[in-house]
């Protein structure tokens, strides 16, 4: 799945090609429809509340180029400004209806749903042959991941994933500082939140409450066991439950480990290992209130070159870094409460959460700093709906 194209790209990719792989699904194989230059991509929204609203809308923006179709949520109170301002969009309380009864109206889907509901939405959105947009992350464990990047290949839909930070000139800017060799060999990074701001480290699952007439709480749990209803799961604080949410890690490190992931190379890796150093609160309902886990990699090839081995540290709940020799203490790492530090074999960097404000430690080496010449493109205000 590739995450590095804007929003506008994913459009343009599925919009203006001479055939557009939006697929139709039958017994017997899967077949591609064409769409003439002056059609428009038909989307539908599956997750239409919260961050869901923020996704549809920035497609139903690009009027030429997109008419959204459908919108698709078990809680229809929290979509009551998606329905208000796309009033010609069919509503809907599943997902799975929407794409038997509107299969052939559709050509893409948003999916901005818990994070437990991500792969079985995209999975059978692209069975169906519709281009996806998944918010992060983009499934909630690894095995559905793998899925659905098999799918992606069987089906040649284009897929896309929320990472709004990528889009940013800071991770660029950092890429490049770490690439030109401006603070040496990279031996470590580290990387830390200030999430969960949600619940977590609870023993025992919630004293059931009535459910709000306006949702349907079998649809919400979807593939996760069946528990009953309580407000402190939905919205939002899903995220702090193993049954629902991927805890801070899964939450951030897609934002905050992105400068590292691109700049170091990680994913280039062929296996790496990992180790829980410390944590605090865990328990079989929920993630634990804080913790530091240790990523090991060999040394692999980046886009910046070969990079020699690296260990990396991700910080939660408050955990933070020891903070370098040198570096005053009226210095920022990072942006305080989250950040990036990458200590080289000439130097320290830095950077904020979604990569921004990259920058050398101490602050004195700013003073002379020339910027290398640019590798990578910049987005145009680093605006990820652009």
């Amino acid at each position: 799945m590739d995450h590095s194209i804007t929003r506008r790209a994913f459009l343009a990719c599925a919009t203006t090609t001479a055939v557009v792989t939006a697929f139709r699904v039958n017994a017997a194989e899967v077949v591609p429809r064409k769409l003439s230059p002056n059609e428009k991509l038909r989307v539908a929204g599956i997750g239409a509340g919260g961050k869901g609203l923020d996704d549809i809308m920035s497609c139903a923006r690009d009027r030429k180029r997109v008419e959204v179709v459908a919108l698709a949520d078990p809680d229809w109170k929290r979509c009551e400004e998606a329905f208000y301002r796309l009033k010609n969009a069919k509503q809907y309380k599943d997902y799975r209806k929407m794409l038997e009864e509107m299969g052939d109206q559709i050509d893409a889907c948003t999916v901005s749903t818990p994070d437990h509901s991500h792969a079985p939405a995209a999975y059978m959105a692209m069975k169906m042959g519709k281009h996806v947009y998944v918010q992060k992350p983009l499934t909630h464990t690894i095995a559905e991941a793998r899925l659905l990047r098999q799918v992606a290949a069987e089906t040649g839909v284009i897929t896309m994933m929320g990472n709004q930070g990528h889009c940013g000139d800071g991770v660029r800017d950092l890429c490049e500082m770490i690439w030109a060799g401006k603070i040496g060999k990279v031996t470590e990074a580290h990387i830390w939140t200030n999430r969960p701001v949600w619940p977590q480290g609870i023993a025992d699952p919630l004293p059931e409450e009535p459910v709000p007439e306006t949702m349907d709480w079998d649809l919400w749990i979807g593939p996760a066991p069946f528990r009953p209803y309580n407000k402190k799961y939905a919205p939002f604080n899903w995220r702090g439950w193993w049954d629902f949410g991927c805890g801070a890690i899964g939450d951030m490190a897609c934002h905050i480990m992105d400068p590292a992931n691109w700049a170091l190379g990680l994913s280039r890796a062929e296996s790496f290992t990992v180790e829980l150093v410390t944590q605090e609160g865990m328990t079989a309902q929920t993630y634990p209130l804080k913790s530091i886990i240790k990523f090991t990699f060999p040394a692999r090839q980046t886009d910046g070159g070969p990079m020699d081995p690296v260990t990396v540290y991700w910080y939660d709940g408050g955990l933070q870094p020891k903070r370098p020799e040198g570096i005053p203490d009226d210095e920022k790492l990072g942006d305080g409460d989250n950040g990036s530090l990458f200590i080289g074999s000439d130097g320290i960097a830095t950077a904020g959460e979604y990569g921004g404000d990259a920058r050398l430690l101490p602050a004195v080496r700013m003073k002379d700093y020339t910027a290398p010449p640019q590798q990578l493109e910049r987005i145009p205000r680093g605006n990820p709906y652009l």
